[in-house]
């Protein structure tokens, strides 16, 4: 009989502990807190202080964390752009956007964003912020999993309803669960579809107001969102038309630069 390699369950177990709280630890930084020193970490990810220096020191091998030599403080190191390199040059809606995303904010005042989905929530990849001093910006990397959520909706709108249903199920999403209103957001969604775009009007934020539509690649696959946020005291009802007309002529746009025949 051939024999083959098995982990115990035990270790198997603390090493997937192990990884959880190294990315837990890179999870910490942000950029309103870039650098942090180790007791601040330790609270952050509630773990101790030996605990997360034994963790900082190997990213800080792998290149993943740097630290400052007078301050002894860390913030995120060079290693992690290599490590996500491969992701960000795949995606070339990302680049395409780009200009696109410009026009929007120049022709509404009002922050665009490009969207990715990574399975259960909506991804900022790209942004270009209002010129305006009041404004609704979210940082690249930033996830919305509200399925209230505007970009949320552009990208369950394009998977079956059964995918929705599973996901609401696993509680992947999040937002006031009733078993009962699912039939009825599965309708929205198809509503979405029809107008080639999602209004989220104070729903997730009294305060926001989100538009989205759906971009399509070569194969007519939804492979992104543009998103544009606003503060919700500029956009009276009357205006909401005119700003999701704009969000998804900016989607089509984007899409027919990828190669989208689709909506031809």
């Amino acid at each position: 009989m051939a024999k083959h390699d098995t982990e115990p369950e035990g270790e198997s177990r603390a090493s997937a502990s192990v990884l959880l709280n190294g990315l837990h630890v890179l999870e910490a930084f942000s950029i309103d807190e870039p650098v942090l020193g180790v007791t601040e970490i330790a609270r952050k990810v509630d773990q101790h202080k030996s605990t997360v220096s034994r963790i900082l020191a190997t990213l800080e091998r792998a290149g993943y964390v740097e630290r400052d030599e007078r301050s002894g403080r860390f913030r995120l190191g060079l290693g992690l752009i290599a490590l996500a390199g491969p992701l960000l040059a795949d995606l070339d809606v990302r680049r395409v956007a780009l200009g696109s995303l410009q026009q929007l904010t120049d022709r509404t005042g009002e922050t665009s964003a490009l969207m990715v989905w990574n399975g259960h929530e909506s991804v900022v990849v790209e942004q270009v912020q209002s010129p305006k001093q009041v404004k609704h910006t979210a940082a690249i990397g930033t996830r919305y999993d509200t399925y209230e959520s505007s970009s949320v909706k552009v990208f369950l709108a394009a998977l079956p309803p059964s995918e929705v249903t599973r996901l609401f199920e696993r509680r992947l999403l999040v937002g006031t669960y009733e078993e009962h209103a699912l039939e009825s957001y599965v309708a929205e969604l198809e509503r979405v579809t029809e107008l080639g775009f999602a209004v989220n009007d104070g729903r997730t934020s009294v305060e926001e107001v989100g538009v989205a539509a759906p971009v399509r690649d070569h194969r007519g696959v939804v492979v992104a969102a543009v998103l544009l946020s606003a503060p919700r005291f500029r956009v009276p009802p009357a205006m909401l038309d005119v700003l999701a007309r704009s969000v998804a002529d900016t989607a089509l746009e984007v899409s027919a630069r990828l190669g989208d025949t689709s909506t031809a």
